[in-house]
């Protein structure tokens, strides 16, 4: 059962508590949680993070389908160079998006960095609240869960928390399962990789996943996309909203005050 997150005191702004949205014309609901700012070492750079809300889980396929089913898809092979406001919605996957894994309350996967973005800008338009993906520095700011005296994890710890290459079947699980953070954040290690945007403003994929083993995943386990991702796709261009070979990429939204 997942266990009430607490508020944040900022001393910026003020006090973030803990809400629930109702995604738009649906009865699902994303729990969003405080998660307190400070700052955090990415490459050479010292980055300060403002306080930010993020959802307690990955997000799921059933928010995910609210999205595709809110407008037209796109064509399969469109390329449409889309402005920083735009809104358009994933093509019809080729394959079964969920590879027959479980749908209803598992992780959104094979997705591609813009089709994530995209769910944040249609969720952003339709609430009028700021809602996005995570910086890498946010991202990893929560996971370390306050812990600002270096990350360590056993092995016992992380088998409690998160889903690996040694305990996962080599497939994903249903959200929020596992043990949360302190912050009350469900599988931020291992399960699905969280696309997010490095201080370059480039996509990558934070956390590591359930076909990484346990001493390769830590909070500042990173990805970035590789042909590889989609290296059965047919398709000429290959798809820029789907993933053929990406079924540990999925994403986790945050929101700003």
């Amino acid at each position: 059962m997942m266990r009430p997150p607490r508020p944040i005191e900022s001393k910026h702004l003020q006090t973030l508590t803990p809400y629930t949205e109702i995604l738009p014309k649906t009865v699902i609901k994303i729990q969003m949680v405080p998660i307190p700012g400070g700052s955090i070492k990415i490459g050479t750079k010292i980055i300060p993070v403002k306080p930010f809300w993020m959802a307690t889980i990955e997000t799921p396929w059933e928010a995910f389908d609210a999205f595709t089913a809110s407008g037209p898809s796109s064509r399969p092979y469109d390329q449409t160079a889309y402005g920083p406001d735009a809104i358009a919605r994933p093509s019809k996957s080729y394959i079964l998006p969920d590879l027959g894994w479980g749908h209803h309350g598992f992780p959104a996967i094979n997705l591609s960095f813009t089709s994530t973005q995209m769910f944040c800008r249609w969720l952003a338009s339709t609430t009028k609240k700021k809602y996005r993906l995570p910086t890498e520095a946010e991202w990893e700011l929560a996971c370390l869960d306050g812990n600002t005296g270096g990350w360590k994890i056993d092995k016992a710890q992380l088998d409690k928390s998160a889903w690996d290459a040694e305990n996962s079947g080599k497939m994903t699980h249903p959200v929020g399962k596992k043990a949360p953070s302190k912050l009350g954040l469900y599988d931020m290690l291992g399960n699905v990789g969280e696309w997010a945007t490095d201080p370059a403003g480039k996509p990558v994929l934070c956390g590591g996943t359930f076909q990484d083993k346990a001493a390769d995943i830590s909070p500042s386990t990173v990805k970035r996309w590789s042909p590889k991702w989609q290296e059965t796709d047919p398709q000429l261009p290959k798809s820029r909203w789907w993933l053929s070979d990406g079924p540990f990429a999925g994403f986790r939204i945050v929101c700003e005050p």
